[in-house]
């Protein structure tokens, strides 16, 4: 056996025994996501025909069991030659990017981040979701915003103009004050800012949408705030005030 091969093995098994909750430190973590190895893909929390007919089944499937598979076994298989990292948080390793070998950090950065949204994402929708946020959320959106409705204005505008593929937030920022921001590709907030609390995100690649709304972003997202699960939300803007 070569010395790599000792190295990957060594990996493999420390990766295999730890029990690492890709989302710990942001409030409510996705059921099921890192318990079997090092990260796993989480389990869907309702059906995923549950949120139709805003967001479709067949969406759901390959959304869920291809693509947000497909980051959590390429995440593992970057980390496997790198023993020295097996065993650290999801959270951790995406809030310092810069401490990880340069040959990794990419893929760490896209897969690791694409894990990290899409569990949130999944904890994010409910069926007969939407409507407004009540309580404290409620009243710091209407605050920071004016009114839910300027909020919903704001956020759908960030949602469209997200060239490409990509995110839009709501985030509660280290000051304490509530932003909606986007991102590129599967980066999350808290790469940019570590003490950054991602409250809400819609994911806005064309595979979130492209089967049911084709290019048509604008009536995707319009339909995504009929699942917003505010209950969920709110609790991690209680979880963040903390």
């Amino acid at each position: 056996m070569t010395r790599r091969e000792a190295l990957k093995n060594t990996a493999l098994a420390t990766l295999a025994c730890a029990t690492v909750n890709p989302l710990s430190g942001i409030g409510a973590p996705a059921a099921g996501a890192g318990t079997a190895s090092p990260f796993t893909l989480p389990p869907l929390p309702y059906p995923t025909d549950a949120l139709e007919p805003h967001i479709d089944a067949r969406t759901m499937e390959i959304h869920h069991g291809k693509h947000h598979a497909a980051y959590v076994a390429n995440l593992n298989k970057a980390l496997a030659d790198f023993p020295q990292h097996a065993g650290k948080s999801l959270e951790a390793l995406l809030k310092n990017l810069e401490s990880l070998p340069e040959q990794i950090r990419t893929a760490v950065r896209n897969n690791g981040g694409g894990h990290y949204n899409h569990s949130l994402f999944w904890q994010m929708m409910k069926p007969k979701g939407g409507g407004e946020p009540q309580g404290e959320l409620g009243r710091a959106i209407a605050d920071r915003f004016g009114s839910f409705a300027t909020f919903k204005e704001t956020f759908t505008d960030t949602a469209l103009k997200v060239f490409g593929s990509g995110w839009a937030w709501l985030v509660r920022r280290g000051d304490g004050t509530l932003a909606v921001e986007p991102s590129p590709n599967q980066d999350s907030p808290i790469m940019k800012a570590a003490d950054t609390a991602p409250l809400l995100g819609l994911d806005v690649w064309e595979h979130a949408y492209y089967l049911k709304f084709q290019n048509r972003r604008a009536d995707y997202i319009a339909a995504w705030f009929n699942v917003v699960d505010w209950d969920f939300v709110s609790k991690r803007f209680a979880e963040a005030r903390r």
